[in-house]
């Protein structure tokens, strides 16, 4: 990015023409300032366009998908003559009529568009099998409805729990461990130990926009995508390959999503690929909008967990030694759940410091929807998990759980040194969390509560405070980078193309703000 001083801005001020007022950056301070977001005005008046608001050229089909009716099992008929012949439809595909890889996975590649065919396996209910093109989309719903009818398939025992998927030893990725110093050991040594089972559920990211794709076909085999996805370049991967195409033939667009929260980074390349692959073969537009329980069958969601963990600790609630197993429901296919595991086993630590750990990692296939990313991104999972245990030892010895996690902080200058090697540097939690008892009157509202639980034999109340370590950046270094274009154009106006996603955070919004005050220019001046 260009940095600009007063001589430039004054330069650009006087060339160019007065529809843009240019200043000098250390009078447009844009950095810090609030501002609307860039899309308020138009969200306010419902005139912001969504993937599903934006107008269908003349010709548009619409696709819809037929879904498997069991969680487990292998296909011995699929009678696509049956669903060809519903009103309406104009073409119907499996598997085997897609042009390049029947794949979409976003890092191991195990995860098909679509079933297959005869002979072919049932990973989980509702898995797409097949694709019907029609003139509405009322009329592809109801076809694609009659895949009970036109999947029949033999029954196979599912998978369904972590647990089960743990006990026989199925897994989308190898199994992670994490340890420093004796875990083991030190548990045995300890004055006291606690042994414990629990689980954390799911949940569903629930986005207002479901997932939708529109293709286009464009001049010399070239394939236009509107999608509601936070990954567009990972949509135009994955639509490439589905085409046997190269990337370059593949444009894809996602100006704003209706929410995101992570159920439309890699799993919006289903709906992408599907679209694409229709609009190729019919050369028309194809439209690609499931209903919400059609979503909720086929995309996945925040990983449950499954934890068995043992801690030996001493009198104050100080953690001598910790070991945990933490088994998540990945699904059928990887999907993004060594990321999440990953990530999930280096939170476990939140802000504690743990002389002797072990963690043990395993992201257990089932026979359900693959998993994905939610916000936190396996964070909340490994943290819960540390959280839970200490609310356990201060349970066990009858100590206020603050004082139990004020034992365990970070240290500075010592005790500071994650499992994973990372130094925590700067350490300001003892700090922070005293003031914020101070702030909150901590002790006086805890002495309350007591005093209300003691009278009240129905209604409780409960009071904690409770420090969340979050890592904002990926495992993986190369992930950690961003990239940004920044035309500016001779009247002075500046347009900047940059690689996030606008899902409502104010992305947009704060990466003009960037540009206008490095350029010293007002906010009004730089569009995204």
């Amino acid at each position: 990015m260009m940095r600009a001083d007063a001589s430039i801005a004054s330069t650009l001020a006087a060339t160019v023409p007065s529809t843009v007022t240019v200043t000098a950056r250390a009078t447009s301070s844009e950095v810090g300032r609030s501002h609307p977001h860039e899309s308020a005005h138009l969200h306010v008046a419902g005139s912001a366009p969504y993937t599903d608001d934006l107008p269908q050229l003349a010709g548009t089909l619409h696709a819809a998908l037929g879904l498997s009716p069991l969680a487990h099992g292998v296909i011995v008929a699929l009678d696509i003559a049956l669903i060809r012949a519903q009103p309406g439809v104009v073409d119907v595909f499996t598997a085997a009529d897609i042009p390049g890889d029947n794949e979409c996975g976003s890092l191991v590649k195990d995860d098909p568009i679509l079933a297959g065919g005869v002979g072919d396996t049932l990973r989980y209910l509702g898995q797409p099998v097949f694709a019907v093109i029609a003139t509405t989309r009322d009329a592809a719903r109801r076809a694609a409805a009659l895949a009970k009818t036109a999947i029949q398939a033999r029954a196979l025992q599912p998978i369904l729990t972590p647990e089960a998927a743990h006990t026989a030893q199925q897994y989308v990725v190898p199994p992670m461990h994490l340890s420093r110093g004796d875990a083991r050991g030190a548990i045995h040594a300890a004055p006291h130990r606690l042994k414990t089972t629990f689980d954390v559920g799911g949940q569903e990211q629930f986005y207002l926009e479901g997932q939708i794709s529109y293709a286009v076909p464009t001049e010399d085999r070239g394939m236009k995508v509107y999608c509601s996805t936070q990954h567009p370049s990972e949509m135009q991967h994955l639509v490439a390959h589905a085409l046997h195409r190269p990337a370059h033939a593949v444009q894809v667009e996602c100006r704003r999503m209706g929410g995101g929260f992570g159920g439309k980074e890699s799993q919006s390349a289903l709906f992408a690929c599907v679209a694409a692959v229709a609009a190729a073969r019919l050369n028309k537009p194809v439209k690609l909008r499931v209903d919400r329980d059609d979503d909720f069958l086929i995309t996945g969601r925040r990983h449950c967990f499954h934890y068995e963990a043992e801690v030996g600790y001493d009198e104050a609630g100080r953690i001598l030694g910790a070991e945990v197993t933490m088994v998540s429901r990945a699904g059928h296919s990887a999907d993004l759940s060594g990321p999440v595991m990953t990530r999930a086993l280096c939170h476990f630590d939140n802000t504690y410091w743990l002389p002797n750990v072990a963690m043990h990692g395993y992201s257990g296939k089932t026979n359900t929807q693959s998993n994905t990313a939610f916000r936190g991104f396996g964070g909340p999972q490994g943290a819960i998990a540390i959280e839970s245990l200490i609310d356990s030892v201060a349970r066990a010895l009858k100590l206020d759980p603050l004082a139990v996690r004020r034992a365990n902080f970070y240290g500075v200058g010592d005790r500071n040194v994650t499992p994973y090697g990372q130094v925590v540097d700067d350490n300001i939690i003892d700090e922070l969390v005293a003031q914020l008892e101070r702030s909150a009157d901590y002790a006086a509202r805890r002495v309350q509560v007591a005093a209300f639980n003691a009278n009240s034999p129905v209604l409780k109340k409960g009071l904690a405070l409770t420090p969340l370590k979050f890592g904002i950046s990926f495992n993986v270094t190369h992930l950690n980078q961003a990239g940004a274009l920044v035309h500016v154009y001779t009247d002075g106006s500046v347009l900047v193309n940059h690689g996030g996603t606008e899902m409502g955070q104010g992305l947009n919004t704060k990466v003009a703000q960037v540009v206008a005050h490095e350029l010293g220019l007002p906010l009004k001046a730089v569009r995204c």
